[in-house]
């Protein structure tokens, strides 16, 4: 048998009434939906807040009660807005006089309004979490429009089990919203094909959701316009019903992102922050696009962070700026190897299968897209920056269950199982996940930092372990120490010869040490770890 021939989708084969075997689909969804919900849930609400929640649910709460764009400008407020649909029923607020930055206003709602922090926390997250649960249910719809049933099964469980969108999904953070609203856009796109005038204003409300959000979108832009375009050709619509559709879907996403501003404030007042840097060159043309004036000066903000030399560790190595296949290489760390194998397999059946052939510029160009515009930022912070590739490989990888070889639909069913085995064994601890090709979780700190294995989230588990114990303590984090009954003094504040004792260190701190944390640790002996993400040494 030919290679094309094996390529070749299935023939069909008489299904059974749709009804006997609807419920047993309907039952795998929801079991693996329920599964990422517990998942999430657990996450939630065992890990103290990551570095950027804080602000996010500062500037939430300042959205509800003051309608003020003045905090986070760098964001757009969509995606706080979601977050603020969940603090709108907690009781969080903030004193009106209060004067400070976005980082004093998150620790101010947080820890000094007299709320438990958990519970706002916890508020602030399950929007994000519905969101992301959403999300599945878009990954199996695509993958169900394409390779029917059984390949929606196979791209959800591939989603569900996924461990980064676990960890992320269930934070109150902008990277699953914006990456699924872009899934969402491409998904609704395909189905343009057939029903423009149905799916097209969809996909453009979902485009312009994705740029309500994070900017990072914009990078996605030209290639969904593309393939409105190609859409609109497809359904055998002349020229200008294609230009139409295009400049609709624009028209739409831009009405989205102003609609976003003005839901915070109807009147728009911006005060541009005193310090927004100039822009020169082909930056210059970001100041002529048609959104708003906080969105154009949000944009300022974000190239003076890319201006910034950020340092990267990666693989064990400490580099004093930018490594541009980081995002690649990181992705091969965190991914699960089942599921990496069936995405990359998966994108070549896509592309070599003469059926699925049509949808790989729906699903593999904006992906690759998005990930090299996301390779050539300077901050290395980890692969949330890349998020969405986990959920487009898991519709990639449904593109194997069309391939006529039997033993392809095994080696797809042990992968999956390989893959939640893999997330199975991780939890509770999805944020430090590493394949078992790189040693687990215990070992991601080994070689790579931040939002990958160490975003302060265990605070609260280092005072549970501690119970009250005393403790020198370097935290890379938001949280705030006392609120979780840590008795902890920062031994970088004073004498080395003082530091005796319980030190405990955030592995992100190890990995970038500096000389005087570097000779605490050399003379100090590691007795434990919190969940994968801080070391307790002892020191004489």
């Amino acid at each position: 048998m030919s290679l094309s021939t094996c390529l070749e989708p299935a023939e069909a084969v008489p299904d059974k009434p749709a009804d006997q075997r609807r419920w047993l689909f309907a039952l795998v969804v929801v079991a693996l939906l329920a599964e990422m919900a517990i998942a999430m849930l657990t996450t939630a609400v065992e890990q103290s807040p990551t570095i950027d929640e804080p602000v996010y649910v500062g500037t939430a709460v300042v959205y509800l009660e003051q309608h003020s764009l003045r905090y986070n400008p760098e964001h757009p407020p969509l995606g706080k807005l979601i977050i603020a649909a969940g603090l709108a029923f907690s009781g969080a607020h903030l004193d009106p006089a209060f004067t400070g930055d976005q980082t004093q206003l998150g620790r101010r709602v947080l820890y000094e309004s007299g709320d438990d922090p958990g519970r706002l926390l916890l508020a602030a997250r399950l929007p994000v979490i519905v969101l992301t649960l959403l999300f599945g249910l878009v990954v199996f719809a695509f993958a169900r429009d394409l390779t029917g049933r059984a390949g929606g099964v196979t791209a959800l469980a591939l989603c569900t089990f996924s461990p980064d969108l676990i960890a992320h999904g269930s934070l109150a953070t902008l990277d699953v919203p914006v990456a699924g609203f872009l899934l969402t856009s491409a998904w609704l796109l395909w189905r343009a094909r057939r029903r423009p005038r149905l799916y097209l204003p969809l996909a453009g409300l979902a485009l312009g959701a994705a740029v309500a959000t994070k900017m990072s979108a914009l990078a996605a832009v030209p290639v969904l316009l593309l393939l409105v375009a190609l859409s609109t050709w497809h359904s055998r619509s002349g020229p200008r019903r294609i230009v139409l559709g295009v400049a609709a879907v624009a028209l739409i996403a831009v009405a989205v992102v102003w609609a976003s501003y003005l839901a915070v404030d109807p009147r728009l007042h911006w005060t541009p922050p005193p310090d927004l840097p100039a822009v020169h060159g082909l930056r210059a043309l970001a100041d002529r696009l048609p959104l708003p004036r906080p969105y154009l000066d949000g944009m300022r903000v974000q190239f003076a962070f890319e201006d910034r030399t950020w340092s990267t560790f990666l693989l064990g190595t400490y580099h004093p700026g930018s490594v541009w296949y980081y995002l690649p290489a990181a992705l091969l760390v965190k991914s699960p190897l089942g599921a990496l194998a069936l995405g990359l397999a998966g994108a070549v059946a896509m592309v070599a299968v003469p059926r699925l052939r049509p949808a790989a510029p729906y699903v593999l160009v904006p992906a690759a897209v998005l990930l090299a515009a996301a390779m050539t930022s300077t901050r290395d912070l980890g692969v949330r920056y890349a998020i969405f590739v986990p959920m487009f490989l898991a519709i990639a990888a449904a593109s194997l269950v069309a391939v006529r070889v039997r033993w392809v639909r095994v080696a797809v069913a042990v992968l999956v199982a390989f893959t939640a085995v893999s997330s199975l064994r991780t939890f509770p601890y999805y944020l430090p996940y590493s394949n078992e090709a790189f040693g687990g979780p215990a070992e991601t700190h080994l070689r790579l930092h931040d939002s990958n294995v160490d975003w302060g989230q265990d605070l609260g588990r280092l005072a549970d372990r501690l119970a009250g114990e005393r403790v020198w303590l370097v935290y890379k984090g938001s949280g705030l120490p006392s609120a979780y009954g840590l008795d902890a003094a920062d031994p970088l504040a004073v004498p080395a010869d003082e530091v005796h004792g319980l030190l405990a260190v955030s592995d992100s701190a190890i990995a970038k040490a500096d000389d005087r944390l570097t000779a605490l640790i050399a003379g100090s002996t590691p007795v434990d770890e919190v969940g994968h993400s801080i070391t307790i040494y002892r020191r004489p």
